[in-house]
């Protein structure tokens, strides 16, 4: 039974088809059904197949074809799918050829047509109802499939240029050859070739139908809506040409209004001959307006306006004034009146008593479907994770940053130290200090502009100046400068590298923190430690620090290394917990500080060590006998 002749591949069609496909060594080639639609080249075993069982699909926008002889091909994607496929004829092999590059071309369009709508995230232009969003939908969807048609177009042409040549190799080397026994063969290429270039042509020919038919019915369609838009504009300009005529009527009209006649027939101003009025005092009497109470000429009140009548600028003030021509003549009622009558009573000012509130507002209780927002965001950093504003607080991160120097009073103390191993328990204090506010802050700082700076200036009651910059957006990084009158200077470059793992997300500060004492010319250098939130898709929000950290002092030698306990369930240790040893350049030790971070720290002085029992890791401990720890640092209340 004679199979039926497969079409003409179309850009854009589905084409199907029988194809030996090579499995192995044993069975060879055998005959299987290709379906190659929307970019995908799948197979199955038979047609019955295609409702419930693929064999296998191969990608073509990263696909490789190429053509062995006159019936096999490969497809390749460069991985581990490779499809060795051979068909009945050249001329067949060559209609899959064709089908299968206008396919790709097609796909790598539109991948690269996704790729940039995903970067550069173009904004849709508002439109005036629904009518106007559905003809600007429906305008974008007939330009996207004109250009898929030019595209198919140029696809097309490429194979006509590539077969042409083909054929017109065959047409000089028919000329060249004499007649003889090769004539035959010859004149068979000739016309394979022949074939070929139809078949490509006749897809060509199909493509500049489809693509002539789709303009056409398109082109009265467009006019339409474009004069429609025409008329539109027209109209709207008539009446903002009418509206401003309006506005400056009722603008003169207003200040015609508003203006106080030059005379009062004031019985009590008689003798001193007539006073004239001004229409504005200043900006910031604004919102009162003054009137003569006629009854009672001895008394007058300040009645407040409404100011959604009566609001007037700056420069509409000044307008006025040189309008009348009286700046200089003018003359306050109030005073005028306080002048002829002493025994008169003040004037009663009726102002509006502003009133701020004392409380912040309870955060609402927003409901959000955290998974299918974090389900694509795993493993990537979180400056490219698109969080919804919920998770924010209103603070940018150079103000988290700003945030360290709030307990600046033990750099203060550290200034005014003789003894660098006991200043280096000051500046390790700082160092844990900074993370006091992290135990309930679980929003996320709004990520600063390239370029953008936060002043932080209080020179006057705490005696330092802070300047935080924005020095890169990708990855996210920024430096923050401060210097006080105590004698010390604080500067850091802080660079995040951030993890979501799921469960929880990692935040690895990146960069170094340098303090320098101007006295005593120490210099001290230190890393942040780890940040982790828990619980990020079930359960309440929770923050926990950490790592280790080492403070050098790069003058002197001498070292402490804190070490922040990560939480555990199965703990007896206090939540939280921090430790640190203070030795010198030799490795003695001087001082212990422990306590935690969200609370206080102590440091003792050590008097004497001694090698204890192996721990838990196999290392011998180091006990120390100390003085009585004295509290260092302690967390300020909360407001």
């Amino acid at each position: 039974m004679s199979e039926p002749k497969p079409p003409t591949p179309t850009p854009g069609d589905t084409y199907k088809g029988w194809l030996f496909k090579w499995t192995n060594y044993i069975k060879g080639y055998q005959r299987r059904w290709f379906v190659l639609s929307n970019g995908l080249l799948s197979y199955y075993r038979t047609q019955a197949e295609m409702g419930h069982t693929c064999r296998g699909t191969i990608n073509l926008a990263t696909a490789n074809i190429a053509v062995e002889d006159s019936c096999n091909f490969v497809i390749s994607n460069g991985g581990a799918q490779t499809y060795h496929l051979k068909a009945s004829s050249e001329v067949e092999r060559q209609r899959w050829i064709t089908a299968l590059e206008l396919a790709k071309a097609k796909a790598v369009r539109m991948q690269a047509e996704s790729d940039d709508s995903g970067d550069d995230c173009p904004a849709v232009p508002p439109t005036s109802g629904q009518g106007g969003g559905c003809r600007n939908s429906e305008v974008q969807s007939t330009l996207r499939t004109l250009s898929s048609k030019v595209e198919d177009l140029t696809t097309c042409n490429d194979l006509i240029v590539k077969h042409g040549s083909a054929l017109q190799r065959s047409l000089s080397e028919l000329e060249g050859i004499r007649v003889g026994a090769d004539m035959g063969e010859k004149i068979r290429q000739v016309t394979e070739r022949a074939t070929l270039f139809r078949i490509t042509s006749n897809a060509m020919i199909n493509a500049c139908r489809d693509f002539l038919s789709l303009a056409q019915n398109h082109s009265k369609r467009w006019q339409k809506a474009l004069q429609t838009e025409r008329d539109q504009r027209i109209r709207l300009e008539e009446t903002l040409e009418q509206l401003a005529k309006q506005h400056n009527h009722l603008e003169r009209a207003f200040r015609g209004a508003t203006v106080l006649p030059s005379s009062f027939s004031n019985p009590t101003l008689g003798s001193k001959g007539g006073v004239t009025g001004k229409g504005d005092a200043s900006d910031e009497d604004d919102d009162n307006e003054f009137f003569d109470a006629m009854e009672d000429p001895a008394e007058f009140i300040t009645v407040p306006a409404d100011p959604k009548y009566h609001r007037r600028s700056g420069s509409n003030v000044s307008g006025l004034s040189s309008e009348i021509g009286m700046d200089d003549q003018s003359v306050n009622f109030d005073e005028l009146s306080l002048a002829s009558n002493p025994e008169s009573p003040q004037p009663l000012e009726l102002e509006p008593v502003r009133q701020r509130r004392t409380r912040i507002p309870d955060k609402p209780n927003y409901y959000l479907n955290l998974w299918s927002i974090m389900k694509n965001c795993i493993g990537k950093e979180l400056s490219k994770i698109p969080m919804p504003v919920n998770f924010n607080e209103p603070l940018s991160m150079l103000q988290r940053l700003s945030e360290d120097l709030e307990y600046y009073e033990l750099l203060d103390k550290a200034a005014k130290c003789q003894n660098s191993l006991e200043q280096m328990c000051y500046v390790a204090a700082f160092t844990v200090s900074s993370y006091s506010t992290t135990v309930h802050r679980t929003g996320k700082p709004f990520n600063p502009l390239l370029g953008e700076t936060f002043e932080l200036d209080r020179l006057r009651e705490c005696g330092y100046r802070s300047l935080c910059e924005q020095v890169s957006h990708h990855p996210p990084a920024a430096a923050h400068h401060a210097v006080s009158e105590k004698g010390w200077t604080l500067r850091q470059e802080i660079a995040l590298a951030s993890k979501f793992r799921g469960k929880y997300l990692s935040i690895m500060p990146l960069g170094s923190i340098q303090c320098l004492f101007d006295k005593s010319n120490n210099h001290y250098s230190w890393k942040k430690v780890t940040t982790t939130v828990h619980n990020i898709i079930v359960g309440k929000l929770w923050i926990d620090q950490s790592g280790e950290i080492d403070v050098v002092n790069h003058k002197t030698g001498d070292r402490c290394h804190l070490k922040f306990a990560p939480y555990s369930y199965f703990s007896r240790d206090v939540p939280r917990k921090v430790t640190g040893v203070v030795t010198d350049k030799d490795g003695k030790a001087h001082y212990v500080l422990s306590g935690t971070w969200d609370e206080k720290m102590e440091f003792s002085r050590i008097m004497q060590s001694s090698k204890g029992e192996n721990g838990t890791e196999g290392k011998q401990r180091t006990v120390y006998q100390t003085l009585k720890a004295k509290e260092i640092w302690r967390k300020n209340p909360l407001p």
